[in-house]
């Protein structure tokens, strides 16, 4: 069988994964994460996710790799991760009563190929007062998340409305990856029965 693996520490991508039926080892891989100049942010998130695919794929060479990149994208700007809670204030006073778009990439690496998909999400999150954005802040969670907010956490609550994919928003395209997966020659469905006899022994 296989050996997949995901090349990201964030655990929210792991959960993701494991609730697809996928079993894997996570290696994260250490790349240059600057923008180029003049990059925009669809072509910024792929190239990322490659990038993340092919460096931890040297480590795994017989391995179908997994690598994923995330952009909150604000009026063409990327938002990243705050570097303080001042910062992570203000983007969500940006973000409030505004809509803005969250791009995904998932790239997959296996023997002779590396491809990659992005997935768009639009996302509009309602007024937020600033009694709630200090509050939610104060909480720590918008502190390791691009764009200041975790859809799956606290911050679920400041969206009015979302067009696409959720689990996009959250940080992996379940659809694209599990298409990518296939063309990779690992449909995930075929290791489902495979995980259950597992756990039956």
């Amino acid at each position: 069988m296989t050996t997949i693996v995901l090349a990201s520490a964030s655990p929210r991508r792991a959960e993701l994964l494991r609730q697809i039926g996928l079993s894997f080892r996570v290696c994260p891989a250490d790349i240059d994460e600057t923008p180029g100049s003049g990059e925009s942010a669809l072509h910024y998130v792929e190239r990322l996710a490659r990038e993340k695919a092919l460096a931890a794929k040297l480590a795994e060479p017989g391995a179908i790799v997994i690598g994923s990149d995330t952009s909150v994208v604000l009026a063409g700007r990327i938002l990243g991760k705050p570097r303080n809670r001042q910062h992570a204030m203000g983007m969500l006073r940006e973000l409030s009563g505004a809509t803005h778009q969250v791009m995904t990439a998932v790239a997959i690496a296996s023997v002779n190929d590396c491809e990659a998909r992005v997935a768009v999400t639009d996302v509009r999150f309602r007024p937020l007062s600033g009694e709630e954005i200090a509050a939610y802040v104060a909480t720590g969670e918008p502190m390791d998340k691009a764009g200041g907010y975790g859809i799956q956490g606290r911050g679920g609550i400041f969206v009015e409305e979302l067009r696409g994919s959720y689990s996009a928003v959250v940080g992996l395209p379940l659809q694209e990856t599990a298409e990518l997966l296939a063309a990779a020659g690992c449909p995930v469905w075929q290791t489902w029965n495979r995980s259950q006899e597992s756990n039956n022994e």
